[in-house]
């Protein structure tokens, strides 16, 4: 490539600073956030949380034992409610069963085991689960999304077609193992994401427009 990973990241920080994410106030917060989180925007997401949060619910014992239909209401407006609902109560059903609802115990797992229990989880995909341990856990997985891909691809970094783990692999290999860092990445990536790479890539004032090969960003071959 025409730049390490560590100069994009620099450059990335230089033009947006810190991204104080996640969005949580709580690492039980941050994780049913991963889950609401799932196609929809954060906002959605925040109005659900409040709602929560309103009846006393954010803790994982208490929002184990609620009704799954009261869930759904609850957490409807972040969108696929019913879906959501029976997602995150079988992932607090692991939480309860292995871990007697405790995140301190649950945390104190490596980071492979648990990795794998978040995977079993139905309805608990690689990204839900790389952001709970990297954002909740601070466990050092880098958190691999649509702008990572799509951002990497463009100046012809990775392939478009490079899967979810290849590009984690990528990303892990060539950083220091330092959550703290894997966390500012991806949330700088969200944000340049936002801002220029979208599926219109807008290339102008992009921190990483330099970086582009001749000819512009990079398509993919159909």
């Amino acid at each position: 490539m025409t730049a390490t990973l560590d100069q994009v990241y620099q450059r990335l920080f230089l033009a947006y600073g810190h991204q104080h994410w996640w969005p949580g106030k709580t690492p039980f917060e941050v994780m049913v956030g991963a889950v609401l989180v799932q196609n929809t925007a954060w906002k959605n997401v925040e109005r659900a949380i409040a709602n929560l949060r309103d009846r006393d619910l954010l803790c994982p014992r208490a929002l184990y034992q609620l009704p799954v239909e009261e869930l759904a209401e609850l957490i409807r407006p972040a969108g696929y409610y019913r879906i959501k609902a029976r997602r995150l109560h079988n992932l607090l059903k692991m939480v309860a069963e292995r871990y007697d609802s405790s995140l301190e115990t649950m945390f104190q797992s490596d980071l492979d085991t648990l990795r794998e229990e978040l995977l079993s989880v139905n309805g608990v995909g690689p990204e839900t689960a790389d952001s709970i341990l990297l954002y909740a856990a601070g466990m050092p997985t880098f958190v691999v999304d649509t702008y990572t891909q799509r951002v990497f691809a463009r100046h012809g970094w990775i392939d478009f077609d490079a899967g979810y783990h290849e590009i984690k692999e990528y990303f892990e290999s060539g950083l220091p193992r330092d959550p703290h860092q894997y966390n500012e990445y991806h949330a700088l990536l969200v944000r340049v994401g936002h801002l220029h790479c979208r599926k219109t890539p807008n290339c102008d004032g992009c921190p990483l427009a330099e970086l582009l090969p001749d000819g512009g960003p990079r398509q993919p071959e159909f």
